[in-house]
This record gives structure tokens, C-alpha cells and sequence, in this order.
């Protein structure tokens, strides 16, 4: 499923998603990664869109590696993480030749819709880490925290605007997804234009995160996620998983 958000709208994407509402999360991110290795040179961030998390993290790393599957959305990361190097490539097949010490995979992780998609996401961090490096992924959602949830969404630049609502919803709760729905009221050259644009999710308990996760050869544990206030009665999980290789494998 095509997802406008990430190729035709992605002029507008900083209005939806600011980078400084992740200032919180990536200093979280941050301290996790060096409570759980002693080593922390090199990142590898999976699924790292407009580079709102790594912005927030590069200045612990020596170098850093970003990848995405769009293109537009890496193109944003590059004007603020022009110090890192940005790779078009799909979280479940990347194989760069490449160890890192350090793995992130944010949201766009769910956007993987079957235990196959994980677990392949999974061998993916896991080649790409040296033997006594961490993993940190962190979903939206999962079966045990998901409910039925709507949003408003406002943002200027100057040249752009726009409004919207994103409403989540399950229409079959027997199934591994959710739908994120978004009307989007975009104003640009003095037009405005209403888009509708529906994203396709995965929804997993937790239990299979972590069973799929020490299918693919890692320790794990869940660690809790820095949500805002306003997010306590939402959709999003309070808990990621931060995993580690094993030293001698």
C-alpha cells in the first residue's frame, strides 16, 4: 500500500511531525544504548525517514548510517543530518557489508504487517551488529496497548499549512494490523487541497516480539518509552525492546 505521507507529501511532513517534539525520545534512546554496551562508535538506524531520531543521537556516535525505503524521506534527513550517510534500502533484505555497534529501528518499523516481516527486520539488525552491540526498536503499537484513537494535527512554515486528523482503527482485531487513516487539509500557493491517505500497520502482542526477536539470536528485554502526557490513554505502547548479540556470536 502506497503511502502518500512519505512520497507526494513529504513538503509537508515537518508540519506534521516537528523535529523538536523528538528531543525527549532521543536522549531516552541515547542512554539506553550506553547503559547497554560499552562501545558505542558506530549507528546503524533502520527505517530512519526524515532523521528526526538521529539528529538527536549522532553526537554519541563516531559515524552514523541512516537508511530508508523512500527516497523524499531521506532527502529530509539529509538537510539536517548532512554529517551522516543516508542509504536507500528495505529494513527486512539491507545487507551492507557493514558491523555498527549500535542499531536503531523507530516507528517505521510499524509498517511490518506479518511475523515473517519482523522476523526478516530482525536477522537485518542482528548481521548488522558486532557480537556484543544493542538493538533498540520501537513500535507504535501492540495488541495489549491498542485502542481506538483520533488525533488533530496543525503546522505553518511560512510556505505551507495544514490541518489534519489521523484516527487508528482495527476493522478485524482476528488479524496482525490496524489502519491509520489520515485527512489531511494542505494549503500551498494560496490553494488548499484535501487528501485522504490510509496507512496499513502491524499490530503484535508482545510476546511475539520477543519470541521473534530471540529467534534471531537476541537478549531481550522490554525498557519503557518516553511518551508525553497526553499519549496516556493512546494507542502507543509504553514499552520498546532493547535486545543485545550475544559477545561470542
Amino acid at each position: 500500500m502506497k503511502t502518500l505521507l512519505y512520497s507526494d507529501l513529504t513538503p509537508f511532513y515537518r508540519l506534521l511531525d516537528p523535529l523538536e517534539d523528538h528531543a525527549d525520545e532521543g536522549e531516552a534512546f541515547g542512554e539506553l544504548f550506553e547503559s547497554a554496551t560499552d562501545v558505542r562508535s558506530a549507528l546503524l538506524e533502520l527505517g530512519a525517514g526524515a532523521g528526526n531520531g538521529a539528529y538527536y543521537l549522532k553526537s554519541r556516535f563516531d559515524r552514523a548510517v541512516l537508511t530508508d525505503l523512500s527516497p523524499s524521506m531521506l532527502g529530509l534527513s539529509e538537510r539536517i543530518n548532512g554529517d551522516c550517510d543516508h542509504r536507500v534500502g528495505d529494513m527486512r533484505t539491507l545487507r551492507l557489508g557493514q558491523t555498527f555497534d549500535c542499531v536503531l529501528v523507530h516507528d517505521a518499523i510499524s509498517y511490518l504487517t506479518s511475523e515473517d516481516d519482523l522476523a526478516a527486520c530482525f536477522t537485518t539488525a542482528y548481521e548488522h551488529l558486532r557480537p556484543g552491540g544493542a538493538a533498540l526498536f520501537v513500535p507504535d503499537c501492540t495488541k495489549e496497548s491498542f485502542c481506538e484513537w483520533h488525533e488533530d494535527h496543525a503546522g505553518d512554515d511560512g510556505l505551507r499549512s495544514l490541518r489534519a486528523l489521523s484516527w487508528s482503527h482495527d476493522p478485524d482485531p482476528s488479524d496482525d494490523t490496524h489502519l491509520v487513516e489520515f485527512a489531511f487539509l494542505l494549503r500551498e500557493n494560496g490553494e488548499v487541497r484535501a487528501v485522504h491517505d490510509t496507512h496499513l500497520c502491524g499490530l503484535f502482542a508482545e510476546d511475539t516480539w520477543g519470541a521473534r526477536l530471540r529467534g534471531a539470536g537476541f537478549n531481550v528485554r522490554p525498557v519503557a518509552r518516553p511518551l508525553p502526557e497526553e499519549y496516556a490513554r493512546s494507542p502507543f505502547t509504553e514499552r520498546m525492546f532493547l535486545a543485545t548479540r550475544p559477545p561470542h556470536t
